[in-house]
């Protein structure tokens, strides 16, 4: 698979040319997105060409049944018009000739075409797709030449490996690299996986409405899709709720979303969350956020009902975030939000008392200081907020943590993907996750036999008390303490004396070998 996912972006990287960053990503993702709608009709028309044939059924009878749109929507699959159909494509990958009929067609618009049957035969596809496909600054040999290898490349397979699922690998496998190439700004509409992960295996939204009000590319609800996969459940017994600022990374959402088969509802069109929350009754059962750190310029309004526990000021918009989330949450719920270090112990512009009445009204679960470098796109160091409407023992967790709060500091997790980046590993995650579930007594932790209890530079359960008593900054490292070091056994004293004589020693070695090297040096010059 990574063979593959290489071939295809060596590939694409040669189409670039004079395209920005932007335009390029929205060119590779639109096709990625074509190829598997395609591939995804003509698996399902093959289905009821075997069932047809089955039942008895001859071509012509065949010919009359198997384009019966509902037969393809009503199994989650997007109607595709013959000329939108990748296979259609594939044979004029140089474009077509001109005709009685109509005029010759290059590549590009051929592709801007099928954007459009298939936005026209899909309404919740409307306004979605790009079709950018046939502009001046798009090389059509080499766009004819990257629809030949996505043509070639192998996304066959059975189970797990069936070619939609590889696509979607694939197409999560670019968002990440035009995250990398975009630098900062891939920051807006990419999440670290492991960053997700760590959200995801700690809610484990299992059921329900699912939310996310800053959903970038969709990252959140592709993870937790692949939770309940992991799990043996179904992605449909999951309702999906987003929001998006901007225009394309909406559209991005969107096409991720249908990539992995989540019928998700993005609303109509992109929005600012806080001047128009596009989900204004929604009550969501999970909700998992990244939102943009530290926002100076935000549509700010010191009467919205939202701002149940203080005004957030208008110079940073993070706890404008916080609270918009704990409004949007159903009795029982849970949200994990990404937030900058800064806001666990920030006392600027109220952001203190803000701080304090949330942990008094015992909305606070978990706090988790994060490693720093997970994410490429910032050099801030970041945590995440869990809350819990309902801490009491029941179906979230068999143990009663009304009134407490789990601090885990996870800063030495991790390991270096490479001098910019780091990464968590899959054990580092379930650390994290076993952590908290084993505090709470979650189902899954009762079910491995985990227990919890504080780890000294690692984990510790507070007391509102407690936090209260450290003025209520929220920040693990002043709860967890430090790790307990093994004793060696060696007396204080003796362990002085050694390191001194060592030390000495060296002190010695280095002024010998400067009278070496000087005495070289003499000899030279």
């Amino acid at each position: 698979m990574k063979e593959l996912k290489d071939t295809l972006w060596k590939a694409a990287d040669k189409l670039r040319g004079s395209m920005d960053a932007s335009q390029y990503k929205d060119v590779i993702l639109g096709l990625v997105f074509l190829k598997y709608v395609s591939d995804a009709f003509d698996e399902r028309r093959e289905q009821i060409r075997t069932e047809l044939t089955a039942e008895g059924l001859n071509e012509d009878q065949i010919g009359q049944l198997i384009d019966d749109i509902d037969e393809y929507t009503g199994r989650g699959v997007f109607w595709v018009p013959a000329r939108a159909r990748w296979t259609y494509l594939a044979q004029n990958a140089k474009g077509t000739v001109a005709s009685m009929d109509e005029h010759a067609k290059s590549i590009g618009e051929l592709i801007d075409d099928a954007m459009a049957y298939v936005m026209g035969s899909n309404p919740t596809l409307a306004a979605t797709l790009p079709m950018i496909f046939n502009k001046d600054n798009i090389d059509q040999r080499r766009l004819g030449e990257l629809l030949d290898l996505f043509n070639s490349a192998k996304f066959t397979g059975e189970g797990a490996t069936k070619a939609r699922d590889l696509l979607g690998e694939v197409y999560e496998y670019f968002l990440e690299k035009f995250a990398r190439a975009e630098g900062k700004r891939g920051g807006e509409f990419y999440t670290p996986a492991g960053v997700v992960r760590v959200l995801v295996e700690v809610l484990e939204p299992t059921h329900g409405r699912v939310y996310d009000p800053a959903c970038g590319s969709g990252g959140m609800f592709v993870q937790a899709e692949k939770f309940l996969e992991s799990h043996n459940k179904e992605g449909s017994e999951i309702s999906v709720y987003g929001q998006e600022l901007n225009e394309r990374t909406w559209r991005m959402a969107k096409m991720n979303l249908a990539i992995h088969g989540l019928n998700g509802n993005l609303a109509s069109r992109w929005g600012d969350t806080f001047a128009r929350d596009q989900h204004p009754d929604m009550q969501a059962d999970f909700i998992m956020a990244n939102p943009p750190f530290n926002i100076k310029d935000w549509a700010r309004s010191e009467s919205d009902p939202r701002w149940k526990y203080g005004v957030p000021p208008a110079g940073n918009a993070n706890y404008a975030w916080i609270q918009h989330i704990i409004s949007k949450l159903a009795p029982g719920g849970s949200a994990g939000v990404v937030m900058a270090n800064g806001s666990m112990s920030s006392n600027s512009g109220g952001e203190g008392e803000i701080r304090a009445q949330l942990v008094e009204a015992d909305l606070v679960s978990c706090m988790i200081a994060l490693p720093t470098q997970l994410f490429r796109s910032t050099g801030i160091p970041v945590c995440t907020w869990f809350f819990a409407k309902d801490k009491t023992a029941g179906a979230a967790g068999s143990v009663d943590r009304t009134g407490q709060v789990l601090f885990i500091d996870a800063r030495n997790l991790g390991h270096m993907v490479d001098r910019a980046e780091r990464a968590l590993s899959d054990g580092d995650i379930a650390k994290i996750a076993g952590t908290f579930h084993a505090w709470r007594g979650s189902p899954s932790a009762v079910a491995a036999g985990l227990t919890y209890d504080d780890e000294p530079g690692f984990c510790k359960s507070a007391t509102l008390a407690e936090i209260k008593a450290a003025d209520y900054a929220l920040t693990p490292g002043r709860y967890v303490g430090a790790a307990e070091v093994e004793d060696d056994g060696e007396p204080i004293e003796e362990k002085i004396a050694r390191l001194s004589a060592e030390l000495f020693e060296q002190f010695d070695e280095s002024d010998r070998l400067a009278a070496v090297v000087r005495e070289q040096l003499g000899r030279v010059l």
